[in-house]
C-alpha cells in the first residue's frame, strides 16, 4: 500500500507538482518579495524565511493525505480492499507511511531553493538533517489531521480548501514569514501559542546554533500530540466511512 502511494504521486503530475514546485515557488515569491522589506534584502532575509518556508512546504504536501485518501473512497478503491486478505487499517497506514517521501522530497526542494538563492546554512550537515527531520516529522503528525479532513468530508475539492484555510492560518499567523515584534499585541498572544511558532522557532535555533532548545523539544511534544489525537479520530472515521 506505501509503494501503491508512490506510485500514484509520481504518475499524477497534480500531486507530483505539489511536492516538488511548489516549495521553489513559494521560497522564490517570499524571498524576493518581502526580503528587502523585511530585512533590507533577499539575502539577510534568508535565515529568518527558510524555516518558515521549510515547515510551509512540508505541510503543503502532507495535506495531499485527505485529497488521495477521499479519491480512493470515491473511487470505489477501498471497497475492493475490503475484499482483501489483509488488515482493514492496511490501507490507511499504507497511505500515511508514504506521505514520509513526500514531505522529504518537499523539504529537500525548499532547502535547495533556498541555496540556489545564497541561504548558506552555518551548521554542521547532521544538524541540517535533524532540522529537516523535525520538520518532516511535524509535518507527518499534522498528515493525521488532514487524513482526517479526507475522510470526514466527501468532496474532494471541499478537502483542498480546507487544507489550504488550515496552512494558511497555521503558517501566516506565526513567526514564520515575519518577526513577532513587527505584530499588534494581541496577535502576538496568538502567534506564540501557535504550535508552529514553536517549530519555526526550533529550525532556526538548529539550523543557526546547533543546540536542541526548549523549542525544539516543545514542537516534539506537540507533533507527538497531535498523532495521539488525531490517528485514533482518523482510525475511527476509517472504520465507519470507509
Amino acid at each position: 500500500m506505501t509503494q501503491r502511494n508512490l506510485l500514484k504521486t509520481l504518475h499524477d503530475p497534480d500531486n507530483f507538482s505539489d511536492v516538488l514546485m511548489e516549495p521553489v515557488l513559494f521560497t522564490l515569491l517570499f524571498g524576493y518579495l518581502f526580503g528587502g522589506a523585511i530585512a533590507g534584502s533577499v539575502h539577510a532575509y534568508l535565515p529568518l524565511l527558510v524555516p518558515g518556508i521549510l515547515i510551509q512546504s512540508i505541510l503543503n504536501a502532507a495535506s495531499g493525505s485527505g485529497q488521495q485518501l477521499r479519491e480512493d473512497i470515491n473511487h470505489g478503491v477501498f471497497d475492493r480492499f475490503k475484499t482483501l486478505p489483509i488488515a482493514a487499517i492496511v490501507p490507511l497506514a499504507g497511505q500515511l507511511l508514504g506521505d514520509v517521501l513526500r514531505l522529504l522530497l518537499a523539504g529537500i526542494m525548499a532547502l535547495l531553493t533556498a541555496l540556489v538563492m545564497g541561504w548558506r546554512p552555518t551548521v554542521s550537515l547532521p544538524m541540517l538533517a535533524a532540522a529537516l527531520l523535525l520538520a518532516i516529522f511535524i509535518g507527518w503528525s499534522a498528515s493525521w489531521l488532514f487524513a482526517l479532513v479526507g475522510l470526514m468530508a466527501k468532496n474532494a475539492e471541499l478537502i483542498g480548501s480546507l487544507s489550504m484555510m488550515i496552512i494558511l492560518t497555521l503558517t501566516f499567523l506565526s513567526n514564520a514569514f515575519v518577526p513577532v515584534k513587527t505584530l499588534p499585541s494581541f496577535l502576538q498572544v496568538i502567534v506564540q501559542a501557535n504550535p508552529v511558532s514553536y517549530t519555526v522557532t526550533a529550525l532556526r535555533t538548529l539550523l543557526t546554533t546547533g543546540i536542541w532548545g526548549l523549542h525544539a523539544t516543545v514542537a516534539l511534544l506537540c507533533g507527538i500530540s497531535m498523532i495521539a489525537i488525531f490517528m485514533p479520530l482518523s482510525l475511527l472515521a476509517y472504520q465507519k466511512r470507509a
